[in-house]
């Protein structure tokens, strides 16, 4: 089981370069907040907004205090980092419990080819009373925001953060399956930050959980991103591969799940055959005995 975990991976990767997660440059909002240094007030609690999902406050003040955090993060010191890769210390990849509990986890990447919307895999899920975490990048937002707005009203759905130009995370420059990441601490933070404040923006909620484009990372972008207040969340289940698989593949795949697994998968192609395949393998796990949850209903590890 764990080879083809790991042959899955290979190709997961590869198909998410070519099937969609080109890069396009997104408006940056973290890069207009620079003169906001001077003002920030000496002990703001901007941690405690942040760790909340739901925020009661003015969205003004809100935005003060992540934009705060935004550049207290930026000007702080981390120690140099020794691994790039999806599994460092740090990133989260299946819940904390022996309950037969699955997370399902899904990807809008954005980009040239990766914009679409699988509205079949959508619907079956909400037929089913379904849960899942959908982790949307910001060019997928800006290109679906009528779809996006519906889906985050929808508590069978969470709304969390698949970065803003779908880069991987890394201090120094890197690329993983050839898209090239993030290459200093600022950047870094804007590609966290800049879809915070645009999910906040649109919902008046924070996403708890951040995925990178690729899912890979070095030690310091996963501090940092636990500095601005999200946890680093990939998988243990690779559902779809970017959605390449055909449906029996997806099945198999998915069927590899255990007590507390998070599964990846795509919801961002819908002539790929991921909807046939989740359609059935989430019938077949239901008879087993597995419930869907969202991953803010366990710890996470």
């Amino acid at each position: 089981m764990r080879g083809m975990r790991n042959k899955s991976t290979f190709i997961l990767f590869v198909f998410l370069f070519i099937f969609g997660c080109s890069n396009q440059t997104v408006p940056s909002i973290t890069n207009d907040i620079q003169n906001h240094a001077e003002s920030e007030d000496e002990g703001t609690d901007s941690e405690s907004v942040i760790e909340n999902d739901k925020v009661d406050e003015p969205l003004e003040e809100v935005i003060e205090k992540l934009q705060a955090k935004a550049i207290e993060v930026k000007e702080q010191n981390y120690e140099k980092h020794s691994q790039f890769s999806e599994y460092v210390p740090g990133v989260k990849t299946r819940l904390d419990t022996d309950d037969k509990v699955v997370a399902l986890t899904l990807d809008a990447c954005g980009g040239e080819n990766g914009s679409g919307y699988d509205k079949e895999l959508i619907d079956f899920l909400i037929e089913n009373n379904i849960k899942a975490d959908l982790f949307i990048n910001a060019r997928w937002i800006h290109k679906n925001e009528n779809i996006f707005l519906e889906l985050a009203k929808n508590p069978l759905f969470t709304i969390q953060n698949h970065g803003t130009e779908h880069k991987p995370l890394s201090v120094t420059p890197n690329s993983a399956w050839g898209i090239e990441s993030t290459s200093s601490q600022e950047e870094i933070v804007q590609e966290i930050m800049d879809n915070q404040f645009l999910i906040y923006e649109l919902t008046g909620e924070l996403p708890r959980y951040f995925r990178s484009g690729t899912a890979f990372y070095d030690e310091v972008s996963v501090n940092i991103a636990n500095d601005l207040g999200v946890e680093i969340v990939n998988f243990d289940v690779i559902g779809d591969g970017g959605a390449t698989f055909t449906k029996e593949q997806v099945v198999t795949s998915m069927n590899t799940a255990e007590a507390g697994s998070i599964i990846i998968l795509h919801m961002n192609q819908p002539k790929s055959d991921t909807a046939e395949g989740v359609m059935e393998a989430v019938l077949k796990l239901k008879d087993e005995g597995y419930r869907f949850v969202h991953l803010s209903e366990y710890d996470l590890h």
